[in-house]
């Protein structure tokens, strides 16, 4: 079935004709008149497990390596007992397909990894803390 449209696009108007390709339920558009649009449950499904959940937050103290940018956590480089140099990397964090290394502010034992690979850290995040 083929029916006339206009649609506006950058403020011009074109009348076009769409042919209805689907059967039964599964119209890609609403029908006139009805203000639902039909969505596809498996995508749906698919975007709420897709969301990371955000490792949990911390107040920051005077030895703590914080994110500097908001991304997710590639590698966690220590372990709890752990002695760092000042500029050691510590955590790799990948934001926009680009890979950040956040380093020990101090030298020092580790005494705190707050993350670990996979979470979801914000700008000025705990990510280890060093005694």
């Amino acid at each position: 079935m083929e029916r006339k449209m206009r649609i506006t696009v950058d403020g011009r108007s074109y009348n076009v004709t769409v042919e209805d390709l689907s059967e039964g339920s599964n119209q890609l558009y609403p029908q006139p008149g009805s203000m639902t649009v039909p969505t596809a449950p498996a995508a749906v499904a698919v975007a709420a497990t897709a969301a990371p959940t955000a490792a949990p937050q911390a107040s920051a103290g005077p030895g703590d390596v914080l994110a500097t940018l908001g991304g997710m956590v590639e590698s966690v480089s220590v372990t709890v007992g752990q002695e760092v140099a000042q500029g050691d990397v510590v955590v790799v964090l990948e934001a926009m397909k680009m890979k950040s290394p956040m380093v020990a502010t101090r030298a020092g034992k580790v005494t705190r990894v707050a993350v670990k690979a996979g979470d979801a850290v914000e700008a000025g995040h705990v990510l280890v803390t060093i005694g």
